[in-house]
């Protein structure tokens, strides 16, 4: 059973097999957003879903990078991300057509990032995810 189903923009239908969210800055005790925590921060999360994750391909959609102000520090401007890092497992039907439509299926894990808690649904999705390219990206398996 899913936790919910999205469809990209090509039409094709994924389910949502497990989310993960965390705060983008939830624990950082020093310093403040910047380019270089930012990319220590998308590392670190590339990692974990490849570890958590071992048999699926892992996908990071570039995240927006907000500049909100002028303010330059030690280790360069201010660079914001989207306060909430997701971390997905998809599934979907096989990419190969002349694999068995009951034994196999496609898998993605995706990292994106968006401003709240919300649960992808639908149409109702991120942009950016919602534009995954699922055929290039996704591994067929069987069941």
């Amino acid at each position: 059973m899913s936790l919910s189903r999205v469809v990209l923009t090509s039409g094709r239908s994924l389910d949502l097999s497990e989310l993960r969210f965390s705060s983008t800055y939830g624990g950082m005790l020093e310093g403040y957003p910047c380019k270089p925590v930012n990319d220590m921060k998308i590392k670190g999360l590339l990692r974990a879903a490849e570890h958590a994750f071992p048999t699926t391909p892992v996908h990071l959609v570039p995240p927006p990078r907000e500049h909100p102000d002028q303010y330059t520090g030690a280790f360069g401007p201010v660079e914001v991300l989207p306060a909430v890092s997701c971390v997905g497992s998809f599934r979907s039907t096989a990419l190969d057509p002349n694999h068995d439509p009951i034994l196999s299926r496609s898998a993605l894990t995706v990292i994106w990032f968006q401003p709240t808690t919300h649960v992808p649904s639908d149409c109702d999705a991120e942009p950016a995810l919602r534009d995954i390219a699922w055929e290039e990206l996704a591994r067929d398996y069987e069941l």
